[in-house]
C-alpha cells in the first residue's frame, strides 16, 4: 500500500489595519466563532501542524544594527498570523486556506511551500 506523500504549506494570514474600527463584542465573538470553525476543520482533516496568531507588539530590526518599534507593512497590509497545513499539493492547501474568514474581512491568504532547514 501506498502512502501519499505530504508536505508542509504555510498560510498567511494578512489584512489593513483600521485603528477607526472597533468591532463590538458581538463581532469578536463571532469573528472568535468563525476563526474555530476555520481552524477546527482542518484540524478534524489531521492536516493541521500549527497555528499562531500575532499581536501588535513589535520591533524590525535592520542591518545597520537598528530597531524601530513598528510593524513592516506591505501595500498597507500587516501579517496578523500564520497556519502550516500538510497536503499533498499546493493546490490543496490553497483550497484550505480558500475558507479562511480573514478573506470576508477583506484580508488576503498567501499560501508557500516550506523548505526543510539543513542543520
Amino acid at each position: 500500500m501506498i502512502m501519499n506523500q505530504t508536505q508542509e504549506y504555510m498560510l498567511i494570514f494578512r489584512f489593513e489595519p483600521n485603528n477607526d474600527y472597533q468591532p463590538t463584542a458581538e463581532e469578536q465573538a463571532a469573528q472568535a466563532a468563525s476563526w474555530g470553525k476555520f481552524i477546527g476543520g482542518i484540524a478534524l482533516q489531521e492536516k493541521l501542524v500549527n497555528v499562531q496568531q500575532l499581536g501588535f507588539d513589535g520591533h524590525i530590526i535592520k542591518a545597520d544594527d537598528t530597531s524601530s518599534p513598528s510593524l513592516y507593512q506591505v501595500n498597507n497590509e500587516i501579517m496578523g498570523g500564520n497556519m502550516v497545513v500538510k497536503a499533498a499539493s499546493i493546490e490543496e492547501a490553497i483550497a484550505l486556506g480558500k475558507d479562511c474568514p480573514i478573506l470576508s474581512a477583506g484580508g488576503s491568504v498567501e499560501v508557500r511551500s516550506i523548505m526543510p532547514m539543513n542543520h
